[in-house]
Formats: structure tokens, sequence, C-alpha cells
């Protein structure tokens, strides 16, 4: 028996080299980016927000598109303002902490889906400042990007088919084949965003037997760039009462100019291809509830609706709370098309928009409503088939 034995050597070493082993590893999980945050925080170089916003924007310039580029520059301009303010001049000092009072600066009076990308574009923005040396490797991940409930997102901002309709009807009556008419229908029955809008010439448009087609083209070239680019390309077919509004614009009120690049624009102005701002312009004019019903939802005192700028001005139509922005149209259609059957692979490719994003910001159905849904395309699909084999 080894009962009053000594302890061999292996025995006195064992338990002592398995703790030891035990405590590394646990130094090394908990103390690993530190370690390594000290170690590099020597071979940073100073550099100021103002700087490396600079620097993430051409950096980025060929990767985003212009107007995704504008809108990362928005959200970074509040953390810009926001270094400014509490003195932080050089990226080097920015710590976990920091980002945190950040947050909390930026998420007064905003959603929590506007605090989600602003975070998000913040984590970008750093990512970048790692790579210039700026900023230690592990602090990008310390940004604290919050969920969103689907309760959150503002899938339910929209304008309802029933609006759209009442809306149309109007300009068809009052403002035919104008500009603006044409605007709010490549809106409506074909849920072009405003980038895809600018983008069509004259020699974009063929005639169908039912119809129109527009083609969509990428150009960044010539200042009119597609969202998702190359992949943004396709063909969009129009109704004859569209194609008909469209002839009818062109023959009697589109101004007979080229835009700078010497093309022929569809949508136009006297100074050429129309802009974004007047596409939301023409977005939110139309879209007061005031101007098509002639009543304000909004219980404005009658003795105060001539002081209403917004609906006094359509330059000022946006301050109105029952206008709506382009996107808030496009969201409408695509609800619209969801709500009368149109599979989601069809919306998919007519409106270059994933699958996922319809789910998450336009999808608003019901398990049931869905499954009714399929029942009623399934079954229009097999009238007159045998109930044999597939799809009995």
């Amino acid at each position: 028996m080894r009962e009053n034995s000594p302890p061999t050597d292996e025995e006195n070493s064992a338990p002592d080299a398995e703790a030891s082993s035990e405590t590394t590893t646990e130094l090394d999980r908990a103390d690993l980016a530190t370690v390594i945050d000290e170690i590099t925080q020597n071979d940073l170089s100073a550099l100021t927000p103002e700087e490396g916003l600079e620097m993430y924007k051409q950096v980025r310039k060929d990767e985003l598109t212009d107007s995704t580029i504008r809108t990362q520059d928005s959200r970074l301009s509040y953390f810009i303002k926001w270094c400014d303010e509490v003195g932080i001049t050089n990226l080097n000092k920015l710590t976990g902490r920091d980002l945190l009072r950040f947050r909390t600066w930026r998420s007064e009076n905003l959603r929590p889906v506007s605090i989600k990308a602003n975070m998000r574009t913040l984590r970008l923005f750093l990512e970048q400042c790692v790579k210039f040396d700026a900023v230690a490797r592990s602090l990008p991940e310390k940004v604290d990007i919050p969920s969103v409930d689907e309760d959150d997102i503002s899938r339910d901002e929209f304008i309802s088919s029933e609006r759209a309709e009442l809306i149309l009807e109007h300009l068809d009556k009052y403002e035919y084949a104008t500009t603006e008419h044409v605007v709010w229908l490549l809106m409506t029955a074909a849920g072009l965003r405003l980038s895809g809008i600018r983008s069509i010439d004259l020699d974009d448009i063929s005639p169908a037997s039912n119809g129109s087609h527009l083609q969509l083209v990428h150009r960044p070239d010539s200042d009119t760039p597609l969202k998702n680019k190359s992949r943004s390309e396709r063909i969009v077919h129009v109704s004859k009462y569209v194609s008909q509004v469209l002839t009818d614009y062109i023959d009697n009120q589109r101004p007979d100019v080229t835009d700078q690049y010497g093309r022929e624009p569809l949508v136009a102005s006297n100074e050429g291809r129309i802009v974004g701002t007047t596409i939301r312009k023409y977005a939110y004019k139309w879209s007061r509830p005031c101007v098509v019903t002639g009543e304000c939802p909004h219980e404005v005192p009658d003795d105060e609706i001539d002081d209403c700028e917004a609906m006094q001005s359509g330059s000022h139509a946006y301050k109105c709370p029952g206008s709506s922005s382009p996107h808030t149209v496009r969201r409408g259609y695509i609800t619209h098309e969801l709500d009368i059957g149109v599979p989601k692979q069809v919306i998919s490719d007519r409106c270059d928009v994933s699958s996922e994003v319809i789910d998450t910001h336009y999808d608003k159905r019901s398990e049931e409503e869905r499954m009714e849904l399929r029942t009623d395309i399934r079954e229009s699909t097999y009238t007159g088939e045998d109930d044999s084999g597939y799809g009995q």
C-alpha cells in the first residue's frame, strides 16, 4: 500500500501544471484583447475625427453609391460633432466607454431603428480606422448595436392602394401627362426608386403589345447610378394606360432637352435631367391629404389653416405630417403587390429588392392569410387538371 508513501515527482507536478494551464487559458480569454491593444497602442498614429471621416469616404467611394456615401456621411457627422463637444481631437484616445456615451447622446429623439443604423455605420467607420492605424483593433467590436424588434421597424409607414388611387385620379384629372403625373405613375405603377426614375432615357422605352418596357441601366459615369449598381439593371413592364401617359407627356409636355452628357432623359426639366430633390418634392406635394380631399385630418383650426406652410407651398409640403416620401410610396406599392397575391420572387425581380427585405419591411400578412393566398393560387393553377399525382 502506498497510503503513507511520499508522492512522486509526477504526482507533485501534475496538479500544479493543470492549474497553471487553466489559469493561463482564463488569462488568455479574459485579457487577450487588452494585451493586444496595449501592444498595438504604441503603433497608432494620431488622426482627428474630421480627417478620419474624409479618409473613410475616400476609401469607400468606389464600393458604395453616392447616395449611400451621403447617408453615411450624414450619420457620421453627428459622431464628429459629438467628438468636438466632448473634446476628443484624436481617435487614438477613443474607448468603449466613449462609444457608450455617444450612443446615449445620439439616442435622444431617435427611434430604435435609426439608432441601430447609426451605430452600425459607426462600427464600419471604426473598422476602417483600424486599417488607418487610428484606433485599437478591439474598438469596433465595442460599438453597441441595439437589436430592434420588428414592431419598431417603419414597415407600417406606407401609402395605401386606396390613397394612391385617389392621388392618381386627381392627377389624371387636373395634371394629366405632366412631369408630376409621370413621376407618380412610375412610383405607383412600377415601384421604382428615385434613382430608377432619374435613370430612364427616351431610348430606354420600347413599345410592347400590352404596354411598354422600361430598361433600367446603371450609368454612374453620367450621373444616373442605380442603388445596387449593375445588379439593379432590369426591364420593367408598364400597362397600356401608363404607356399612353408617357407618350402624351413626351409629345406634349416634356421639354426638348438633353442632359450634360448628351442623353435625353425621360423625366426632364428645362435645365435637363430632373434632380432627386424635385422628385421628393412631388411625392410630398401630392401626398398631402388636403390637396386631394380638400380637408385637413390633423385638426388644424380653420382660423389657422391659412398660416399652414405645408398647405400653402409645395416646397414646404414635407412639413405636413400626412405627406410621404418617395420611399414610402414605393413601400405602399410593394405591400399592395403582396396583398393581391403577386409571388414574392416576381416582386423581388421587378422592384430590385431581396426576399429577406420583403419579409422584414413589407409583408404584414398573418400566417393564415398567407396560407389562404397560397391555396387560392394553387387552386387557380390546377383548374382543369385531374386530382392525381403532384398538386392533388
